[in-house]
């Protein structure tokens, strides 16, 4: 038996243990981290060069680790802006409490503010929000979903939205300005379906939570929940900036964010004693953070980077090639198959396919990728970031989601890619 079927046979086990996590009653995060030692264990054991495996693995932590530490970042200034109720700045205005209402005021929040932040921070901004503002589980579990495909379809028009836009962005495929041009009607489609099949299945009002909008809170005034809200949504917006300024990669930004937060927190607290300052310190916020979160993303991760570096990618890549042809269908497929196996390498894995002399900067190809791999993304709930945050946050189960939602997002996916190819006819 050869190396690649191994580290196959193992992937395929490990994605079933993390299907399966509930049944199994096993963290996925334990299962992803055991599948990618193990894939990588087994190059390892295959290999002429001992030493070679473990070069190339240091290789692609560098870009594991910028993803995580993005996270981790993003997320622990999410905490901290939660921990001093900043979201009351937006949930305060949010004044009507008709589900239907709320269906395209969240959707239309989520979608706007994924292409500014990104989709993973949007998620989780939103997904803490949706606490105060519907208290009732069942209904909020309807209504993150309905973010994640908002937040998603809101990412891929967008050269920040997505990590996947951010790729192809960086690796001069699209340019800012076409991306937004051309994807941004499809992602409204890809939005806008879904949340109209919502708001018809949503009846009746929420009842806000009286102890959520009123905590008896004396170490919160409304000066400081104001000035960490600003400075914290300031910080994830100022990383697009960052990155275009000085070329670094964006976790340099988020990490650069955390750090004056941190500084400005530990100003306004000063004058209280440990027991008042707690709750609203960072290191109180990283210790509430989804540290689990963080190692499935590494496990996921390092299990694609041995599919990658082994070459099951590329073999996997040129056998659609060879038996589909039609770049359109691949494309169209290539999003579907991002809902199973993480969009990032996917679209990695085509950068390393098809070369710019072959589909030069702004070509068809890549902004359909774009959009496919953005949005197919909301099928499955580990298909995309924002769906593993939003896993992680709310505790949804796998089954749970593809019966509520997976069609949805579905339909979404193809109107909006119908949408482009259409666009892409009319126009020329």
């Amino acid at each position: 038996m050869g190396m690649v079927t191994i580290i196959t046979v193992i992937f395929i086990l490990g994605y079933a243990a993390i299907i399966l996590e509930h049944p199994l009653k096993i963290n996925k995060a334990a299962s992803a981290l055991i599948t990618g030692v193990l894939c990588w264990s087994v190059f390892a054991l295959f290999a002429d060069d001992k030493q070679l495996p473990g070069h190339i693995a240091g290789d692609y932590l560098g870009e594991v680790a910028g993803i995580l530490f993005f996270l981790l970042g993003a997320m622990t200034i999410v905490e901290l802006i939660d921990a001093h109720d900043g979201f009351e700045v937006i949930t305060s205005r949010i004044r009507t409490t008709s589900k239907k209402k709320l269906v395209w005021i969240i959707g239309f929040i989520s979608f706007f503010l994924s292409a500014v932040l990104d989709n993973l921070t949007t998620t989780i901004v939103i997904v803490s929000m949706l606490r105060i503002i519907i208290p009732e589980k069942k209904d909020r579990l309807l209504f993150t979903g309905l973010v994640i495909i908002a937040a998603n379809a809101g990412g891929a028009w967008s050269p920040i939205g997505d990590v996947t836009t951010t790729m192809l962005w960086i690796g001069g495929q699209i340019t800012a300005g076409s991306i937004i041009l051309q994807a941004i009607l499809p992602s409204l489609v890809c939005f806008l379906l879904p949340a109209f099949i919502i708001s018809r299945q949503v009846r009746g009002n929420a009842e806000r939570s009286e102890d959520a909008e009123k905590k008896p809170d004396f170490t919160n005034t409304s000066r400081d929940r104001n000035i960490v809200f600003w400075i914290g949504v300031g910080s994830l917006l100022f990383v697009p900036v960052f990155k275009t300024i000085t070329h670094l990669p964006p976790y340099m930004g988020v990490l650069l964010g955390l750090g004056v937060m941190w500084v400005v927190t530990e100003m306004i607290h000063s004058g209280k004693d440990e027991a008042e300052r707690g709750e609203l310190s960072v290191n109180h916020a990283l210790r509430k953070i989804d540290t689990p979160s963080i190692l499935f993303f590494l496990g996921i991760l390092l299990s694609i980077a041995a599919l990658q570096a082994t070459g099951v990618l590329a073999v996997l890549a040129e056998s659609m090639n060879n038996s589909i042809g039609n770049i359109k269908a691949i494309t169209l497929l290539t999003g579907l198959l991002s809902a199973v196996v993480d969009n990032v390498p996917l679209v990695a894995a085509a950068q390393g396919m098809y070369g710019l002399e072959q589909y030069p900067t702004g070509h068809f190809f890549w902004e359909f990728l774009a959009y496919c791999a953005g949005t197919g993304g909301s099928c499955l709930i580990i298909g995309s970031a924002a769906g593993v945050a939003a896993m992680g946050l709310e505790k949804i189960e796998f089954f749970w989601y593809m019966k509520k939602i997976g069609w949805l997002a579905l339909l979404g996916y193809l109107a909006g890619a119908a949408t482009f190819l259409l666009q892409h006819y009319i126009a020329g």
